[in-house]
């Protein structure tokens, strides 16, 4: 079976951001410079789209020079869609490529590496989440080709960029990051330091 399906840009963006500013104000991170806030605000955008690096179209690679070329080399070498990347294993492998370059991409004195590290891995866990809602599900045990998805029943999950998606799912996560910083604004303001 191939698995083809794949959540809109969109709707992954705007999970990651509801999921980043969620953890924002439950752990309130306070005294964050404007550099941490900024890398981590991108960081969270790149981490929502890493999971399909493993397809050429992800808007990911319109962000990267070249991105196209390395787009096109990744979707051959991982082989299909939603594989080792929507995989516990993958993201275990990103969190640890992710502290690699951070480390000698930022200095620490400006950059909170933890805080953007984070924020990339919640952008990245949420696409997976949010992929494990659709009808194809998540390959969890890579390289076991079984899938998890919620609910349990696939033809009860969401078939991706039809109109369940784009007028239920992103406007109720559109709603709640709307109402999360409006009535916790104080709280997010009070973090920059």
């Amino acid at each position: 079976m191939v698995y083809t399906e794949a959540m809109t840009f969109k709707t992954h963006q705007t999970i990651a951001f509801a999921a980043l500013a969620t953890v924002a104000v439950i752990y309130y991170p306070n005294g964050l410079g404007p550099a941490t806030i900024g890398v981590s605000l991108v960081s969270n955008a790149v981490g929502a789209l890493l999971p399909d690096m493993d397809q050429a179209s992800n808007r990911l690679w319109d962000w990267l020079p070249g991105g196209n070329f390395w787009g096109r080399i990744l979707k051959n070498l991982f082989g299909s869609h939603r594989s080792i990347t929507h995989s516990i294993l993958g993201l275990i492998l990103i969190y640890m490529m992710v502290g690699w370059v951070f480390s000698r991409l930022f200095n620490p004195e400006y950059i909170n590496l933890m805080i953007a590290t984070g924020a990339l891995m919640i952008g990245y866990i949420s696409h997976i989440l949010a992929d494990g809602l659709t009808e194809d599900g998540i390959p969890l045990l890579w390289p076991i080709k079984l899938r998890f998805g919620f609910p349990p029943i696939r033809s009860w999950r969401i078939k991706t960029g039809r109109w369940f998606e784009k007028w239920i799912i992103l406007p109720i996560a559109v709603l709640y990051t709307i109402g999360l910083l409006t009535f916790n604004w104080k709280i997010l303001m009070g973090m920059i330091g």
